[in-house]
């Protein structure tokens, strides 16, 4: 676990601020689910976040401008009245995906983005892409008419040591794909390693990169104390804590090509203590808050900000919101379990990230 306690001073030694205003942030990866999951979770998202790029990988994936609305559709049904809140959809990429229909969704503002799962890397990923190579014609697409492509940058060989996946993606696949496509605009998204922060930060303006509230908390003994901990088990999983640092360097640092994306991802109690335990943090509940804690650990305060809610939109060419929002300097317990019950009454159980831990900002109410 990182220490992220916030410091009695701050940096320059004056006290530390009661509350704090930001521009209103957005979410550039989140995963909303379906059904009574997605009644249960997505006010979450909304009651802090104007817009959200929102996963495809549902069960069959969004692979259609079709799809893609009817689902935009079921996502502003669950999101109470009076939040604001924008969906900003994805297409998943599959071998023998259609650039016609990508290019289709993207003129009719449906599709913000595309969304590349290796096959079998993670959560309904059996679908995604086994072969780049079989996607030529796609990225030629995207690059043409700007649309970004984002990735999960693992391999998904067996041979491959589960903390070295990203590194090796990085080396054989995400290098060799922006030489091929100079023009295209890439995300790596939930990045996990120095390798990647690195990668990042040297590459050209089209490559950009999204971090997680939880790979700035926790590194991977957090999966193993006292005991198997399901509820930190995510893919990308977290790595050593060196990595950990890397990351807080990069989120904190001011450089634009690094912005908020939460990753989180929802499962039932029930599926996270299984056999076969479903990977994903459930952190969007108290999301700003815990970046917050690590920007004030790292006495950058005054970078929270750009890094929630000025570096994404201005990558992805959209306007900055114009509203804000205020944290206030409150101690207060997260839960340890949220029963939420969605509009059929139907009960779900998830656990938050930072659960049963005292944080020490809390968003203010309208």
């Amino acid at each position: 676990m990182g220490a992220t306690d916030p410091p009695a001073q701050a940096a320059n030694g004056t006290t530390p601020p009661k509350t704090l205003s930001l521009r209103r942030p957005d979410d550039w990866h989140v995963h909303l689910r379906d059904g009574p999951l997605l009644q249960a979770v997505a006010p979450a998202t909304a009651r802090q976040f104007a817009r959200a790029i929102v996963m495809p990988n549902l069960n069959p994936p969004i692979t259609t401008v079709a799809a893609a609305e009817a689902y935009r559709q079921r996502i502003r049904a669950a999101v109470p009245d009076g939040l604001g809140f924008t969906p900003l959809m994805t297409a998943y990429l599959t071998d023998n995906i259609d650039p016609a229909e990508l290019e289709q969704g993207h003129a009719e503002t449906v599709f913000t983005a595309c969304k590349l799962y290796p096959a079998n890397a993670t959560t309904n990923s059996a679908a995604g892409v086994s072969d780049l190579a079989k996607l030529s014609r796609v990225f030629e697409t995207l690059e043409r008419i700007g649309m970004p492509l984002l990735i999960h940058g693992e391999v998904t060989d067996g041979e491959i040591d589960i903390f070295d996946r990203e590194a090796v993606f990085i080396e054989r696949h995400l290098e060799p794909l922006l030489g091929r496509h100079p023009g295209l605009k890439v995300v790596l998204e939930h990045i996990t390693t120095a390798e990647a922060a690195d990668f990042v930060r040297a590459a050209g303006p089209q490559l950009a990169a999204t971090i997680t509230p939880h790979h700035l908390h926790i590194n991977r003994n957090a999966m193993f104390r006292g005991g198997l901990r399901p509820d930190f088990y995510c893919l990308p999983v977290a790595k050593r804590e060196r990595h950990r640092l890397a990351l807080v360097a990069a989120a904190t640092s001011g450089d634009p090509k690094f912005f908020l994306g939460t990753d989180s991802a929802p499962h039932p109690r029930h599926a996270k203590e299984a056999a076969c335990g479903c990977a994903g943090i459930y952190n969007a509940p108290f999301a700003i808050e815990s970046y917050a804690m690590v920007f004030e650990a790292e006495g950058q305060l005054e970078r929270l900000e750009a890094f929630a809610s000025e570096h994404g939109p201005r990558f992805y060419g959209l306007p900055l919101n114009g509203d804000s929002i205020t944290l206030v300097r409150e101690a207060h317990t997260v839960p340890p379990r949220i029963h939420a019950n969605d509009a059929a009454g139907v009960a779900t159980n998830l656990v938050p990230f930072h659960a049963g831990a005292v944080l020490p900002w809390r968003l203010m109410a309208d």
